[in-house]
């Protein structure tokens, strides 16, 4: 047995031991988090054991997967237990949940990017207390931990962490049954079985290493541990020879403080054993006042590495430690769900890889000024997440045939492009043509026209409408998906905030606005009469949630009646919310869900609010929703012609009277007049004041501002484009400082640096011409020019701009 490394933890918000075990189980579920090679992992099953010091026992079962497909005795369909939940052998408690992985941190605004880390919470958990004996329920027994017994230290540890594994894919239970390679739940039983009763007997080291010595227990005294199996997913490439998962059995002693990992390998025979020269703990110790976390290595003289499920022992006692010991004592919420939660990590490994080695020549050929690896990458895993998901409908409805689509607002077209030569039919439509469409081939259909949501834009034999970043037409999607049929359905990647009609305006501060308007999104979905799923894709961008709305919350004999309730709504999104943060936002379609989705005698509740509707109304929406006109008069498709608006088509005039304006403000109310070719002092060379936006824009006139909020980004977007003026940071701006820029100049490499004498000096020097001390910077050093004698305009002609 080795250390391999250990880390000393400060944890001021006293997060400690809950901390702890809610990284580790950010290990167990997304290994992928820290180690880059992986895919993923997949929790098959669970078990809790009984062992005394002297002897070991096999397990007792569990609420493991077929339990949960049988049913526990005495308890109805309905009183199943869920992901994280605890059979009545466990004793009270749920088991704390791990939060989304660490790909999400660097989302904008810290929407998605704030990053989920261990601990975070769900977007389905809501408000209030966690369901968990973590974080802040651990904290209860820390202060006890140094007065009291190892006995009464080991019962705070269980009361602050007990067993953070999860059963099955967090969000999507089923995953843990029925998928390829599924380890039998009952091999489990006897392959822990057989390690077990083999410690005691034949291998006393083991048993020590797996229950930490020290722990302060008798020989005669139950030791409890939780058993977990589970999967790991490397990422499927033609340039690693491990392709394979592999399979671990992780054993957690919350009373001793410890988690171990036992890989397993294949004998001779065909039989699963633990693989003893490659099993790892990781530790929590607790000293004094001090925390630390380890790892150690059992064998380290036979430690085996292959680079990818099992890294170098230094990676484990340094990168993996540094990880487990940042987020031990990370106190974070996350607002979002695990990635990939709704779909096979496995099969999305493999499809993946197929589908980018098949596509990846588009980055070479691609005509467009977007960045090419971002755009190809992301339609391709967006692609792959469409394929599997759809793959999967079609497993669970018993149909072969390959479900159709349309793309609104499909932009270059290239997911449309992918989806159709992967099988499915479908088409692009979008307001502007792109130049790449003529790259595709016939066989990929992009249409060019502007979508107005009214009843000419409906598309009852689609089964699928998709909106990636589909801006304006986002909240129309499930509003039209829900009238073109009952049986289309939608998949949304929101990306810019708009409303029906106009952009979104927050209702509350308490969520990001990303949050917000990705609740927004469901609120519409669900009113629509759409059981609304999220999950978080595994792409290169910081929106990466997508919406699903797969089946409805009412029979189909309930349609006239949900789609008053869908134009009541849109209605009141002229100018008002329709719902408060907390409340249900659509109680008809609530009802609904409770009364005819899931229950026989549903129907006949529907049928009768159907029988309320009078005649005449009945008759007018029998002919189609809102039968004549826009849906909602007011809605305007953006403009073919993309209109550039950031301040650089606005007047030279204009910008310069702001200019001085601000420049003014800042150098205290001197004044700026056109000067005499001469620099000032470096001593007394005014640098001026630094004011806030929000300061500089109180002491700007009306008109101004309003044509500045006219351009994206208003006046911040112009300050940034004067640079050779300002220098905007944090909010904050003023007067640029050019002998800091020439310093900054010198510590850059020699291949980097340039002579400002050599310069094409193109421009006048602002702060020669207007600054009341001149330039600070001398004439030959200065890389603009210090009067007109000085210009030296480049002579490569420009590039004609190319036509779209």
């Amino acid at each position: 047995m080795a250390e391999v490394g250990r880390a000393a933890l400060r944890d001021p918000g006293a997060l400690l031991p809950g901390g702890f075990w809610a990284a580790v189980a950010v290990w167990l579920e997304r290994p992928q988090v820290a180690n880059k090679r992986l895919c993923g992992a997949r929790l098959e099953a669970r078990r809790s054991a009984a062992l005394r010091l002297a002897e070991a026992r096999g397990p007792r079962p569990l609420a493991g997967p077929e339990q949960e497909e049988r049913g526990a005795a005495g308890h109805g369909p309905e009183e199943e237990l869920g992901p994280g939940q605890r059979s009545p052998d466990e004793g009270p408690g749920p088991r704390p949940l791990a939060g989304p992985e660490e790909e999400e941190r660097g989302a904008a605004g810290r929407g998605s990017e704030e990053g989920p880390g261990p601990g975070r919470r769900s977007a389905e958990e809501g408000p209030g207390p966690r369901p968990s004996a973590g974080l802040e329920q651990g904290m209860a027994g820390r202060g006890r931990q140094e007065t009291q017994g190892p006995h009464q230290q080991g019962e705070a540890r269980r009361e602050a962490a007990e067993a953070p594994l999860l059963a099955v894919d967090p969000g999507h239970p089923d995953k843990a049954r029925g998928r390829e390679d599924d380890f039998a739940v009952a091999d489990l039983d006897l392959l822990w079985d057989n390690f077990s009763r083999s410690l005691a007997s034949g291998n006393p080291e083991m048993l020590a290493f797996l229950l930490r010595s020290g722990t302060g227990l008798q020989p005669e005294e139950q030791h409890e541990l939780d058993v977990v199996f589970r999967t790991v997913i490397p990422k499927t490439s033609p340039h690693c020879q491990l392709t394979s998962p592999r399979r671990e059995i992780v054993v957690q002693d919350v009373l001793g403080g410890a988690v171990t990992f036992l890989p397993l390998e294949e004998d001779d025979e065909g039989n699963l054993k633990v693989k003893m020269s490659n099993v790892y703990q990781i530790q929590l110790s607790h000293s004094r006042e001090e925390w630390f976390i380890s790892v150690l290595i059992f064998c380290p003289e036979r430690w085996h590495s292959d680079g990818i499920v099992y890294p170098k022992p230094t990676w484990l006692g340094e990168e993996l430690l540094g990880r487990l010991a940042k987020w031990s004592v990370e106190d974070k919420k996350s607002e979002f769900k695990s990635t990939l939660s709704l779909i096979s990590i496995m099969k999305y490994s493999k499809v993946y890889q197929e589908l980018k080695e098949k596509y990846k020549e588009m980055v070479k050929v691609w005509p467009e000024v977007t960045d090419p690896e971002k755009f190809v990458y992301e339609d391709v895993a967006i692609a792959t997440y469409l394929l599997i998901l759809w793959d999967e409908e079609r497993a669970e409805s018993g149909i072969t045939a390959k479900q159709s689509f349309v793309d609104l607002g499909c932009g270059n077209g290239l997911l449309v492009h992918i989806l159709s030569s992967e099988g499915h039919p479908g088409r692009g439509i979008d307001v502007r043509r792109r130049k790449i469409w003529d790259m595709y081939g016939p066989q990929t259909q992009l249409e060019e026209g502007a979508i107005t949501p009214n009843n000419e834009t409906l598309f009852p034999d689609v089964d699928w409408l998709i909106g990636n970043h589909s801006d304006e037409l986002t909240p129309w999607i499930p509003v039209i998906a829900a009238r073109s049929s009952y049986s289309c359905r939608f998949f949304i990647l929101p990306c810019c905030f708009f409303d029906f009609i106009g952009k979104y305006h927050r209702r509350q501060s308490k969520k990001t606005q990303y949050r917000e308007y990705l609740d927004f999104i469901t609120e519409v979905g669900s009113t629509c009469g759409f059981r609304v799923e999220e999950d978080c894709l595994r792409i290169p961008s910081t929106k990466r949630v997508c919406l699903i709305g797969k089946s409805r919350t009412y029979p189909p004999t309930g349609e006239v009646f949900i789609d008053e309730q869908r134009t009541q709504y849109i209605n009141s999104r002229r100018g008002h919310p329709v719902s408060h943060p907390g409340r249900e936002p659509a109680p008809a379609a609530a009802q609904l869900a409770a009364n005819g989705a899931g229950h026989r005698d549903g129907h006949g509740a529907v049928d009768a609010g159907v029988e309320r509707v009078s005649e005449a109304q009945a008759a007018e929406r029998k002919a189609g929703p809102q039968a004549e006109g826009l849906w909602l008069p007011g809605f305007h498709p953006r403009e073919k012609a993309e209109c550039t608006r950031n301040c650089a088509s606005l007047p030279r005039d204009f910008i310069d009277q702001v200019v001085l304006q601000v420049a003014n403000l800042l150098l205290g109310g001197k004044q700026l007049d056109p000067r005499s070719s001469q620099n000032g002092s470096l001593e007394s060379w005014h640098g001026g004041e630094s004011l806030s936006l929000a300061e500089v824009a109180r002491e700007l006139d009306k008109e101004t501002l309003q044509r500045l909020k006219r351009e994206c980004g208003g006046l911040q977007t112009l300050l940034r484009n004067s640079h050779q003026v300002f220098e905007v940071q944090n909010g904050r701006v003023h007067i640029r400082d050019w002998r800091e820029e020439r310093l900054r100049k010198k510590t850059h490499p020699e291949a980097k640096r340039r002579l400002f004498s050599d310069a094409l000096k193109t421009r006048i020097c602002w702060f020669f011409t207007h600054h009341p001390d001149g330039c600070p910077l001398p004439s030959d050093c200065c890389p603009f020019a210090h009067g007109p004698g000085e210009l030296r305009p480049s002579q490569t002609p420009k590039k004609k701009k190319q036509s779209l």
